[in-house]
This record gives C-alpha cells, structure tokens and sequence, in this order.
C-alpha cells in the first residue's frame, strides 16, 4: 500500500499538474464551501497555493452570508489581518467560544459594532441585514443591552406556513438557520453570536406567534451569560407567517439582562477568544445551551436553599427573642 505521501504526489503528477490553474480555481475550487476549500488546501503545495485566492474566499463569504455582500462589507472583509477574506470566514464560521478562563480585556471596547445577519428556512434566504451600533453613549452603557433589526410595525413575510402544533415547531428547528456575525470594524475582529438552529421554539398559546430562539453562551473570569437571539414569527394560522421581531439580547445566570456596558466585557471576549473548527455547530450550540440551562438551574436551587435556611434562622431567632422576652417579663 503507497504512503500517504506518495499517493497526494501521484495525484498532483497524474491529475491537478496537468490542468491550467485558472481551470481549477474556476471549474473546481470555486464550487466549494469554506470547509472542504480549507481542506483542500492541505492536500498539495498546488492546492494550497490556488486556495489562498481572496477572490475565492470572498464569494464564499457572501454566498455563506448575502449580508457581507455590499461594497463597505468587501473593503472590510478585505482588510482583515492575514488573508482577508479566509481570516475573516474562519472567525465568522465557528459558533463564539471564549471559554470560562479569559480575563477582562484590557483593550478599550470598540466604539461601534456592525451586525451582519442572515436567516434562512430550507436554504431560502427570508431576512438579511446589517446593523450600526454605536457603543460610546451614555445611553448606550447604562441602558439594557439590546439590538432591533426590525421597527416595531415592520414585517417580512416568509413562506413558512403557521404551525398547528409541536411537531411542526420541531419542524422549524431543524430548517431555519440563522448566523449573527458581529463585527468589530476598528479591530478587524468578528465573531458569530448565533447557535445557527434554535436551541428552543415555543408557540405563544393565545396569539398563536412562534419564537425561536438561538443562543451562544460566553464566560469572562468564570461569570457566564447567555447572548440570546430571538426571532419572532406570526401571522394568520391558516397562512404564511411574517418575520416581526429579530433581536440580540444579554442575560446573566439570574435571568437579568445586561447593560450596554457588560455586555461589551462579554462580546469583546467573544471577539478577541479562541475559535473553534467550525465542525457539528449545531451540536456544539445546544450543548452549551443545555449546560448553561443546568447551571442555571442549580444556581436556583443553591439559591433557595440559602433563603431558606435563612427563614429558618430567621424565625428561630425571632421566637427565641419572644421566649426570652417573655420569662422577663414574667420572672
């Protein structure tokens, strides 16, 4: 049996050696997703050299995510550290992880963060946009973390027909995807917020509206929150529904949201954190979110254990002090 080594050696003598390369990029290479471009990269110096192309990895980026393709997105894509366009792909694919051992950034946040979004049901693009934050107000710090895609009157109708009950929500679980890329322009840095399927759907039993929700989970010195994305979708129950709500949203272990100002402490971590290979996102998504559910869980408990205890200790220091009060009063 060849080694490895040579039979990667015979391929390129008996196959890509004989082909120009603009055919390769253009017939071969350009066909591919980010991942499978990524390995073929390493599959021969040839490969390797074809693969570096920004061309090829920017029409990935905006066949990956139509929001990136305007032309403030391209110079922006373009401009990212080390190979533009692939470094960019490679913070953006992954799900955000920063792991529970960074510290706070000793950076300044940045002054504005682009959201670049995308929602998509049975590979049919039905939302994209992109969004300017500004993060240097005082509104900004000191009011309850929050981004709005869509005003409150607005809708996008979709083609998803209105779910009668829990089999078509586990339905929409499994075929509406969305990626919440948020961008640090100044620091050419990015990270995807979104568990790309919903980690839960829930259909409101009185207006009939279905809400997916999407998650990542970030840590900073061990504090855990979760950035919570929702999409909101209603409409007639014998029709189509409308797209009314699409938000970002950051709430600690408590359930309290975030301000403006800590959840930059979060998203800079997310921004400036490892990045995973990109490989089972989905799968990764909702193990975060389960365990992230757990932890909360247990913090409820440990929580009103302590109050408990704490009545207890109450009442009996408070009827000690009674029976007290009383042999002195009547001794």
């Amino acid at each position: 049996m060849a080694s490895p080594s040579t039979t990667t050696a015979t391929a390129e003598q008996g196959g890509f050696s004989d082909l120009h390369p603009d055919v390769i990029k253009s017939h071969i290479l350009s066909r591919l997703d980010g991942p499978a471009l990524a390995s073929a990269a390493s599959c021969s110096p040839t490969l390797r050299r074809l693969s570096d192309d920004d061309s090829l990895w920017l029409n990935i980026c905006e066949s990956t995510w139509p929001s990136t393709a305007t032309s403030r997105m391209r110079h922006l894509i373009s401009s990212f550290p080390c190979s533009g366009p692939r470094a960019f792909f490679s913070h953006a694919f992954p799900i955000a992880s920063n792991g529970g051992n960074l510290s706070r950034s000793q950076s300044p946040p940045p002054p504005e963060l682009i959201s670049a979004v995308d929602v998509h049901y049975k590979n049919d693009l039905i939302f994209t946009k992109i969004q300017e934050t500004e993060t240097e107000s005082g509104w900004f710090r000191c009011s309850p973390f929050r981004i709005d895609l869509l005003e409150p009157k607005d809708v996008v109708p979709t083609a998803i027909k209105h779910p009668e009950g829990d089999e078509e929500c586990k339905e929409m679980i499994e075929n509406m995807n969305l990626s919440w890329i948020l961008i640090d322009a100044a620091g050419r840095r990015a990270a995807n917020l979104s568990s790309q399927r919903p980690v839960a759907v829930q259909r409101h039993w009185l207006t009939g509206e279905v809400q997916a929700r999407y998650a990542s989970i970030l840590a900073v010195d061990g504090a855990h929150v979760q950035c919570a994305i929702v999409v909101t979708c209603g409409g007639a129950e014998s029709g189509e529904m409308q797209v009314r709500e699409v938000s970002l949203e950051m709430e600690d272990m408590d359930g309290t949201h975030l301000n403006g100002k800590d959840s930059l402490v979060f998203l800079q971590g997310a921004l400036e954190g490892r990045k995973g290979t990109g490989r089972n996102r989905v799968e990764e998504g909702q193990r975060r979110y389960a365990e992230f559910v757990e932890m909360k869980r247990e913090r409820k408990e440990r929580k009103q254990r302590t109050e408990g205890a704490l009545d207890v200790f109450c009442v009996a220091f408070g009827v000690s002090i009674f029976v007290a009060l009383c042999c002195f009063l009547f001794n």
